[in-house]
């Protein structure tokens, strides 16, 4: 689990493809004295288990599912990713719950510069859409965001200078892929209302049937 806090933008030392899987390294200034293998690390928001270190870099077995989901098979040497360790019992959740697991690939379609800050607008799937609500949380390469505005194919979010500096936010160009991680909140609640779905949703008539009123 994590918080969507980025600690460190690191530099992909190498990503070798293994078949359908692939091999990750990412030179770090994070302290990896502190860092196990079989630790969680979030890279670019997708959840990844630490397999071998070094005093300055972390290696990540890569399974074919994320390679599949996220924007690591576009991964080359020298390329920036957000790094953040899991969250710890006690730590301070500065961010949101954020899991490591990506729903969707999105694009950004426009960045623009408003009194210091960045406004930077996102086209995604439209199957994914509906998870996303105005000032609502939203992971964007594993940077917890909020959300301005909702559209029919996307939203858009402010980015204060601090974060646009401290990310790869800033290195993003138009057409630029990103890894989505939605609200897990609202995953949850739309699995949980599923059985009354199939009967053509809620209803004052289906919730006096089963005793809600």
């Amino acid at each position: 689990m994590f918080t969507g806090l980025i600690e460190d933008v690191g530099r992909v030392a190498s990503f070798k493809r293994r078949g359908e899987a692939g091999l990750l390294t990412v030179d770090t200034s994070l302290p990896t004295a502190e860092i196990t293998v079989g630790d969680s690390v979030a890279v670019n928001g997708t959840c990844l288990t630490v397999t071998a270190k070094n005093e300055n870099s972390v290696t990540f077995d890569v399974s074919p599912e994320s390679i599949t989901r996220t924007t690591i098979a576009t991964f080359c040497g020298g390329a920036r990713v957000n790094l953040e360790r899991a969250l710890k019992l006690g730590d301070r959740l500065g961010g949101h719950i954020v899991s490591g697991h990506i729903d969707c690939i999105g694009e950004l379609s426009r960045c623009d510069a408003r009194s210091g800050n960045y406004q930077l607008q996102f086209n995604l799937p439209a199957d994914h859409a509906r998870y996303i609500v105005a000032k609502g949380s939203i992971a964007i390469d594993g940077i917890s965001l909020t959300v301005n505005t909702v559209s029919h194919h996307g939203f858009a979010v402010n980015i204060i200078p601090h974060t646009f500096s401290h990310t790869t936010l800033a290195l993003l160009k138009r057409g630029d892929s990103v890894n989505l991680e939605t609200d897990i909140i609202g995953k949850y609640v739309e699995r949980l209302t599923a059985p009354w779905k199939s009967e053509g949703g809620l209803s004052m008539k289906s919730l006096a049937e089963n005793g809600f009123i």
